[in-house]
């Protein structure tokens, strides 16, 4: 019946059949917008990254019917692509063999979209080609356009999350929204496992808040899923170290070819924000990289965290640098030589030390740039006041190397910190100077605490070690 009904009335109405179909299936599709918007959202809750999520989404089968089954294991590693090396090399001869059989008559796709975690020249090197460009007939040649991800803004972000809210009903804070997208800085696996971690594994059910992003923030952290585990995999590529070393140090990078290629591939892969600024792309990932790199220091650490906090529950920072400059006097020769970031070694074990100390009861927030000769730092410690309300205690530390054939860093490193104490509102920090000279004084000669006064007039006590 509907075979006859179509070729009559699209005749009637003047259209072709398949304007016709066209125009009924949009139709239809515009009144059940609705239904089709749920089906998506519920069909799009089983998936988490995993393989079995994937599997469960596309069968409609149940997480526990696929494990009766026999279940579907996992990928071994996803953090890479799936054409690589010889295979790589013989999908792309084809296409560049198709490609050029075209105008022969021989039918071959006019475009094809090829999605990967770097750019073209990059995957040259890893299969063994030479990294020189210039060569016309390479297989790596045939890219025409080179896109990228780009990051969700603000608006995008809160957009996102109101879909969530259409949904379900559960709201985000528009300060929540703005710490998302402060601590992401719009990265969009980020942006997502952030609010998934949130909604389904810390079953938060109220308005979500500020608060809530920054635990899940830590937990995401913590749990080193499979985004952050690739890029901490990345950390220890000598191209990557290349670039990351300097940024860490704070020191100017270097100028020559070799070393703009090796930027080009490390913002290819989104550790930093673009390819002149060297900034590490958000503040997850500045996190992420410290505490990687730091993780072989921790290990020598034996203090106790809780000798560091006294009756009242604040954080004795005056007590932990004695204890670090103990731990330096005994490990710096073995930890330096260990460290594979030479040039940042003094940055990395004192934020180690750091982390290791204050995790558990509070936050280290980290700032360095490639040539800003230093690193702050800002140590949130949460205790508890005399009514039972939650508390915090923030202070500030500034990191400076004195390095050969370089001035004292001293007062450079006064007036940076009274840039950042200005910008925290506080009224004093403390600047931590390593001297790495050969001519250094000896230990019995450092260590100790020192009273300086800011050009601003702040009065900071100096740790020289």
């Amino acid at each position: 019946m509907t075979d006859e009904l179509i070729p009559q009335a699209a005749h009637f109405l003047g259209m072709t059949k398949k304007a016709l179909v066209s125009e009924a299936v949009r139709d239809h599709l515009e009144q059940r917008r609705e239904e089709i918007r749920k089906g998506m959202i519920e069909s799009m809750r089983v998936l988490d990254g995993s393989l079995s999520s994937s599997v469960a989404a596309l069968t409609g089968l149940s997480r526990e019917k696929i494990e009766e089954l026999g279940g579907v294991g996992e990928w071994e590693d996803r953090s890479h692509d799936s054409l690589q090396g010889a295979g790589m090399v013989s999908i792309l001869s084809q296409l560049r063999d198709g490609h050029n059989a075209r105008h022969e008559g021989r039918p071959f796709p006019a475009s094809v979209v090829l999605c990967g975690v770097r750019d073209m020249p990059d995957y040259r090197v890893t299969s063994g080609g030479n990294p020189d460009w210039s060569d016309p007939a390479s297989p790596f040649t045939v890219i025409t356009k080179s896109l990228r991800q780009n990051d969700f803004t603000a608006d995008q972000i809160a957009e996102l999350y109101d879909q969530h809210t259409q949904a379900t009903g559960q709201e985000f804070t528009k300060d929540a929204v703005d710490r998302v997208h402060e601590l992401t800085q719009g990265q969009p696996w980020l942006v997502n496992a952030l609010a998934y971690e949130i909604t389904f594994k810390m079953r938060v059910t109220d308005t979500i808040t500020v608060e809530s992003v920054d635990v899940a923030k830590e937990r995401l952290i913590r749990a080193r899923s499979t985004h952050l585990d690739s890029l901490a995999a990345r950390l220890q590529d000598p191209r990557v170290m290349r670039v990351i070393e300097p940024i860490v140090a704070g020191m100017s990078p270097d100028t020559d070819m070799s070393f703009d290629h090796a930027v080009s591939y490390v913002h290819d892969l989104g550790l930093i924000r673009d390819t002149r600024t060297l900034d590490i792309a958000n503040p997850i990932y500045r996190e992420v990289l410290l505490r990687v790199v730091g993780d072989r220091t921790e290990r020598f650490i034996r203090a106790d965290p809780r000798s560091f906090v006294p009756p009242d529950g604040r954080f004795d920072l005056t007590r932990v640098l004695e204890e670090f400059v103990v731990f330096w006097r005994e490990h710096d020769e073995v930890l330096i030589q260990q460290e594979g970031y030479h040039e940042a070694a003094c940055q990395i074990i004192l934020m180690a030390f750091m982390h290791r100390l204050v995790n558990g009861g509070g936050q280290l927030d980290r700032e360095y740039a490639a040539g800003s000769k230093r690193l702050h730092m800002l140590i949130r410690w949460f205790y508890p006041g005399p009514n039972g309300e939650r508390l915090v205690q923030r202070q500030a530390m500034e990191l400076k190397v004195w390095r050969p054939g370089e001035n004292d860093p001293t007062p450079e490193g006064l007036t940076q910190l009274d840039n950042y104490l200005d910008r925290l509102t506080l009224d004093t920090g403390v600047p931590v100077m390593f001297n790495r000279r050969s001519k250094a004084p000896p230990w019995a000669e450092r260590g100790a605490f020192e009273q300086a006064t800011t050009p601003s007039g702040r009065q900071v006590t100096v740790l020289r070690v």
